[in-house]
Formats: C-alpha cells, sequence, structure tokens
C-alpha cells in the first residue's frame, strides 16, 4: 500500500451536491467515531475510492455535539457553493470547533474567512437569480432558463412558489430542472437553453413598459453593472433596451433636474404634478413589484406643514392615496384636537410602496427595510423642495430616518424643534398606528401626549 494510504479513509459518497442534511448526518457519524478531516474523501454520488472504509455507521454511535448556530447557519449556506472542497472544509471546521469554541468569532481566520466568502458568493448568486430569471410562456407554461453559478436551484424554488404560486412554472438549469404545478414541486433533469421558449408576445408589451419606467434619476452604470453583469442580459429580454435607454438618460436626467429647479421660483404645482408623474413608474427598490399603486404625496403646495408617515397600509395602497385608513383616521382627530386644519397640511409617506406579508387572503404590514428607506429618500427630498415648508413632522422612527437620513429615536429627540440635513425644521413624534397597537388602558395618556406634539408643531407655524 502507498504511503498516500497509510491512514485509511473514509469515502463519503453525498446524494446530491447541496444535500446538507446528508453532510450533516455523515460529519456528525465521523465527528462520534473521531476520524480526522485528513482521512476523509467527500464525494457526490458513489466514491470511486477503492482503498476508502465505508463510513462509520451514525446510528450506532452515540455521543453529545453542540455547534454554534453561527456555524450551522454558515454550513446551509456554503455548502451550495460550485468549491468541490466545500465539504472537507467545513468538516474541518467543525472538527476544530470542538476544541475552540471561539473560533466562529475569528474572521481572520483563512479557513473561517474562506468561507464566509463561499458563503457570501452564494447568497449573491441567490440575489441574481431572483433578480435576473425570466418566464417566458409555454403552451401554457411559463418556463425560465437560468445559469446559476453554485448549486442554488433547490434552494431557490421555494422563493418562486411563493412568489408566483399559482403558475405553473419550471426553472431549467445545467444541473436541475424543478417543476411547480400549483400544488408539488418535482424535478427533472439537467436541461439546456434550447430547452427554453426564445420569446413569447408578451415580451413585447413588457419592454414597452420597461422603457416607459427606466428611471434617469438612478443610474449610475458602474453599479448598475455590479449589480446586473451583462452575463445575465442574455436571458431578460428588457435588456436589449438599455443601451439606447443609457444614451438617453443624461437628457432625461438633465430635463428632471430642469423642472425640479423651476419649483423654487416658477410654478410649483406644476412641478409636483410632474414628480407625481415620475413617481407613479419608481422601481427604485423591489417593493413596487408586488404592490397595487405608487401612493404620493397630498396637500397643498404652498402648505407650511408637511406630515411625513412610514408607508402606505392595505387600505392607502388599494385607494392610492396617503393617510385612508385606521391610523389615517386617528391622525385627522389628533389634528382637530391640535387645532391643526389637515387640508392646509400636506402629507406623504416615507417609503410609497405597500410593503406586506401575504397570510391567506390578508395583507400584513411589514416594516420597510434600511434599503427601501433609502431608495424612496429622493421622493422625499424632491417633495420637500418643491413645498418648501416651515415645518415638517416625522411620524415614528421610518419617518425621521428617511428625513434625517440615519436612525433617530423618538424618545431622545421628542418635543423639541431639530434642523433637517439641507436646512427647514423638524419635529419628530409617533405614528398614528402606534396608538391603534398599545395597550387600551395606555392609549388615552399616549393620544394626549400625541395632541401636545401636534400643538407645540401648531405654535411653531404661528409663530
Amino acid at each position: 500500500m502507498s504511503a498516500a494510504h497509510a491512514l485509511q479513509t473514509s469515502a463519503i459518497a453525498l446524494p446530491a451536491p447541496d444535500d446538507f442534511d446528508a453532510w450533516r448526518d455523515a460529519a456528525r457519524g465521523l465527528l462520534l467515531a473521531r476520524v480526522p478531516p485528513e482521512a476523509v474523501v467527500w464525494r457526490v454520488g458513489e466514491s470511486d475510492d477503492l482503498f476508502a472504509a465505508p463510513p462509520p455507521p451514525a446510528a450506532g454511535l452515540v455521543g453529545n455535539l453542540t455547534v454554534p448556530k453561527s456555524f450551522l447557519t454558515l454550513a446551509q449556506t456554503a455548502i451550495l457553493h460550485s468549491d468541490h472542497e466545500r465539504f472537507a472544509l467545513l468538516y474541518t471546521l467543525l472538527w476544530r470547533l470542538q476544541t475552540d469554541r471561539a473560533l466562529m468569532d475569528d474572521h481572520a481566520d483563512p479557513l473561517v474567512d474562506r468561507l464566509e466568502d463561499m458563503a457570501k458568493a452564494v447568497r449573491r448568486d441567490i440575489h441574481k437569480m431572483r433578480a435576473f430569471l425570466r418566464f417566458r410562456e409555454l403552451d401554457g407554461r411559463f418556463v425560465a432558463w437560468f445559469e446559476p453559478e453554485h448549486h442554488i436551484a433547490r434552494h431557490n424554488a421555494g422563493f418562486f412558489i411563493r412568489r408566483f404560486a399559482t403558475m405553473h412554472w419550471s426553472i431549467l438549469t445545467p444541473e436541475v430542472s424543478v417543476h411547480w404545478d400549483g400544488e408539488t414541486l418535482t424535478e427533472g433533469p439537467p436541461a439546456s437553453k434550447a430547452d427554453a421558449p426564445a420569446g413569447d408576445p408578451v415580451e413585447e408589451v413588457w419592454k414597452t413598459y420597461y422603457a416607459n419606467i427606466f428611471n434617469p434619476a438612478r443610474v449610475k452604470v458602474g453599479a448598475m453593472l455590479r449589480e446586473m453583469p451583462k452575463k445575465y442580459w442574455k436571458n431578460m429580454p428588457e435588456t436589449v433596451l438599455v443601451p439606447e435607454l443609457l444614451a438617453k438618460a443624461q437628457a432625461r436626467e438633465t430635463a428632471m433636474v430642469e423642472r425640479s429647479r423651476t419649483s423654487v421660483g416658477g410654478n410649483a404645482q406644476i412641478a409636483w404634478e410632474r414628480l407625481r408623474e415620475e413617481a407613479m413608474h419608481c422601481t427604485r427598490c423591489d417593493l413596487y413589484k408586488c404592490a397595487t399603486q405608487t401612493v404620493f404625496g397630498e396637500g397643498p403646495v404652498d402648505a407650511p406643514l408637511v406630515l411625513v408617515g412610514e408607508q402606505p397600509g392595505d387600505q392607502e395602497d388599494l385607494a392610492g392615496h396617503p393617510f385612508v385608513g385606521p391610523a389615517g383616521q386617528k391622525l385627522d382627530e389628533a389634528l382637530a384636537d391640535a387645532g391643526i386644519d389637515r387640508a392646509k397640511a400636506y402629507v406623504t409617506n416615507a417609503v410609497k410602496h405597500f410593503k406586506f406579508e401575504q397570510r391567506g387572503k390578508r395583507r400584513i404590514h411589514s416594516k420597510p427595510g434600511a434599503g427601501e428607506i433609502e431608495a424612496c429618500r429622493w421622493w422625499i427630498d424632491q417633495e420637500r423642495a418643491i413645498l418648501s415648508p416651515k415645518v415638517t413632522v416625522a411620524l415614528g422612527a421610518t419617518a425621521a430616518r428617511s428625513l434625517f437620513g440615519k436612525v433617530m429615536t423618538i424618545n431622545a429627540n421628542r418635543g423639541r424643534a431639530l434642523e433637517l440635513p439641507g436646512g427647514g425644521e423638524a419635529w419628530i413624534t409617533v405614528h398614528p398606528s402606534y396608538l391603534l397597537r398599545i395597550d387600551p388602558a395606555q392609549q388615552a395618556d399616549e393620544y394626549a401626549r400625541f395632541v401636545d406634539d401636534l400643538r407645540m408643531v401648531r405654535a411653531r407655524l404661528a409663530a
């Protein structure tokens, strides 16, 4: 026997390249049997190592193994990487964790660093598939072709089931095909691009729509190419339009800037109407994909008071108007008690599309993330530039973050005038929906405090 086989190896054959459960079970058995990493050969499919011993039977081994939760999170993602060494690297890290429990916190460790980079690459690939996969209709079914860099097709199937639950669709990749019939997910053999349709009639409509919503305000070519590399373009019908749209973007952006300038010394109403029209086609974040419509601000363009909420709710999303649901009714009541005429105020939201989770037939409010708030700041800034209000009120933490560009705690900043970045006075208070959620025993006191905040704002307007 050669020196290479002086240490007998255990051969582990995993059924699939993304099978975390099989890897975990095998790794547990090896660890309990005290098999070192250098004595393990990992394969996908049948092992071809004639000198390898079968893996130890995990079911016959007794012992307790504990690992940090952060390791499991890392392993579940990194195992989807295309690097053939991923199984061995993860087992090596698991082996070392048995004697160094703090290893997961050592991000400078080469092994930890390499696996974290692998997990990051997988997450990036998952995001790209969700963003750039395009379905085309074929004989009443929707078919998409995608070439992932890593083993993410099965992992991502759940996302597309949730997103397109009632559609019958197939996703074809060079590794595996996944099919959804509205009730059951099944797998098929690898496919080629020729198996997917080259186009369908809907694409012409989609390209027309895309050309119309293309927003020059968010065009940064370098950033766009980092987010949407050209290798994904060949599978996306709208990308054939991008070169021409980019060529026109500078002229369109100049026109938008000029319209913004007219808002200061010219016709503010026309500037606001044009801004609102642009916002109706906003795609600055992904929320537009599920929301019914953009819900833009409303009120007189010479209003001295601007009230900024978090985002439209279910009723606002359907109606297309801000603050018309239960929170809006509570706001109307408080404004009246504070002596402020809502008809003379401008009301808007930090985020212009409704973010929600679908639970049965109900759409449950979901808090906007930092990226979504930042994406919508452009609209808030333009609204305030046109209106030039004397006072702006942030209703809740999301609105405050949007206005100030950073986290602003309500309790620490409530009840006093604050200077906004770029000028202007702002006040921070709670969102009226907060008054609807708290314990009924607290509602009277908190409502009175909310009204007091608005009375202070009225005093500032009158000063």
